[in-house]
């Protein structure tokens, strides 16, 4: 897990963006970050490049536990509902199967109330 904490210490645009990393096991990961005024879109909502960027992190540090330096190899993600200034958003991620090198995760995005804003799936590839 030490490699997981090592990169969200370099990850100088989380950290821009105010995400902290709450809590961390292996394969698992879960991160927050509160909703700015910089973050909202021409609908007053929350762009959903942001929200894909919170739950792309928590996607990295879940699977950057075990050791091996990890990249995401694609991600999709679905808005259920919106998010707005001021909503703090948490994205817990958990590693659904690793597979060789490769690796599935799934990834929920939730208001602080609980309501979900996106479910995320990412793939990922151990590099050399």
């Amino acid at each position: 897990m030490e490699s997981a904490r090592r990169m969200m210490d370099a990850d100088t645009a989380s950290k821009a963006l105010g995400i902290e990393l709450v809590e961390l096991a292996q394969g698992r990961a879960v991160c927050r970050m509160a909703v700015t005024a910089q973050m909202i879109n021409g609908h007053a909502l929350c762009h959903g490049g942001y929200v894909f960027l919170l739950a792309d992190t928590a996607f990295a540090c879940a699977c950057n536990t075990h050791g091996p330096v990890t990249v995401a190899a694609g991600a999709e993600i679905i808005f259920v509902a919106p998010a707005h200034e001021g909503d703090v958003l948490v994205a817990e991620a958990v590693e659904r199967t690793r597979y060789g090198r490769s690796g599935v995760c799934d990834i929920t995005v939730r208001k602080s109330d609980g309501q979900v804003v996106a479910e995320f799936r990412g793939r990922s590839r151990e590099i050399r």
